[in-house]
């Protein structure tokens, strides 16, 4: 009996939580589904976590106030290419540090840990005066290039490939493949569940990212959607639930990626040690 009454304690107090985490969400969707005018006068009660009345005209009137397509296809742009890349250069890069053995590998190491710790709010004015003064503004690729290299995934490469038995990669330099062709050929199958980790972990971070796309861009022509629910917020008259409407569109994409990939996901968290 005790045992069963701490087991119903346990989950319950898990339950209370998931549903504190899960109410700015469920409101964010309930009220992007609501008339405007009862967002806000519902907002102190329980009846602001149900639909009453249901209309899609917030979404109507979010796609025929703001071009939210071509933020949306600038957002896929950059974000797809910045994981993509990523993936490429920093799965190397970790497959480097774990397997290979060349003179300063230590304090290569050491070094992707110690910028772990620098948050990048501390670069970003340095890095925005150095390529402003390089004329490199207003650009795809100057929101996509400082972020290619990512210490964090590195490190989360460089600790699972130290746990895969070299004995698959001794067996295909018996048979005459290179590093190269081994790494493609035998590590990156058997690390799936680290790569799609590290790309939703990289996508979740960089599709909010503000503070950079401000800095750097300045016209609505590669402006991404942070940037672009930002504009709409100051456009009169102020909505909310339209507000609420844009919110919803932009964070449907993540979640239909992370549901697609969740069980690549679990695993690679298990395999990689990331927690948090």
């Amino acid at each position: 009996m005790r045992r069963a009454a701490l087991n119903i304690l346990q989950y319950g107090l898990l339950l209370g939580a998931a549903l504190v985490f899960l109410a700015p969400i469920l409101f964010m969707l309930v009220g992007s589904l609501k008339p405007d005018a009862l967002v806000l006068s519902e907002a102190g009660s329980w009846r602001a976590l149900l639909p009453d009345s249901m209309t899609l005209e917030n979404y109507r009137a979010v796609l025929a106030r703001t071009p939210f397509w071509h933020y949306l296809l600038n957002s896929l742009l950059v974000n797809g290419l910045i994981v993509g890349l990523g993936l490429l250069i920093n799965s190397l890069a970790g497959y480097a540090l774990a397997r290979l053995r060349w003179r300063g590998r230590d304090a290569v190491l050491g070094a992707v840990l110690a910028i772990l710790v620098i948050p990048f709010e501390a670069i970003a004015v340095p890095l925005f005066y150095q390529l402003s003064l390089l004329g490199w503004r207003d650009d795809y690729s100057v929101q996509i290039a400082p972020f290619v290299a990512n210490p964090l995934s590195i490190y989360l490469f460089y600790t699972f490939f130290l746990g895969l038995p070299r004995e698959l990669e001794e067996a295909a330099r018996i048979d005459g493949a290179g590093a190269l062709r081994t790494f493609f050929t035998v590590v990156v199958p058997n690390a799936i569940p680290v790569f799609a980790s590290v790309a939703i972990v990289t996508l979740l971070f960089y599709w909010g990212l503000y503070l950079w796309p401000l800095l750097m861009t300045t016209g609505p022509s590669v402006r991404p959607l942070p940037l672009g629910i930002a504009t709409f917020f100051t456009l009169p008259p102020l909505h909310w639930g339209q507000i609420l409407a844009f919110g919803v569109m932009m964070v449907t994409p993540v979640l239909a990626l992370f549901l697609v990939f969740q069980r690549g996901f679990v695993r690679g968290v298990a395999s990689s040690g990331l927690k948090g």
